[in-house]
């Protein structure tokens, strides 16, 4: 599985983030892609999901600020490890 952050708005009204989901069977981005609590979509083979912060956005620190590139790195080992977990259920 490979995740990606394809975008982020910490100043919508309610910050979010963009994660593009691929390396997949077609199972397991229909499970993921129904069972998913995020908003989520299917585009092709890779699985959109939209991930909405109302308490705390994971950029928002002044270290994020500066150190940006690693902040998205974490982000996306920590969606990679939530989603291998979340499709052990099927």
């Amino acid at each position: 599985m490979i995740v990606k952050i394809s975008g982020f708005d910490e100043n919508a009204e309610v910050p979010y983030i963009d994660y593009d989901v691929s390396d997949l069977s077609s199972n397991q981005l229909e499970f993921l892609n129904d069972n998913l609590e995020d908003e989520t979509s299917l585009d092709g083979d890779i699985l959109k999901i939209r991930v909405f912060f109302k308490d705390f956005f994971p950029f928002q620190s002044d270290a994020a600020k500066i150190r940006l590139d690693d902040f998205i790195v974490r982000e996306e080992i920590e969606m990679n490890v939530f989603l291998s977990s979340f499709l052990e259920d099927i």
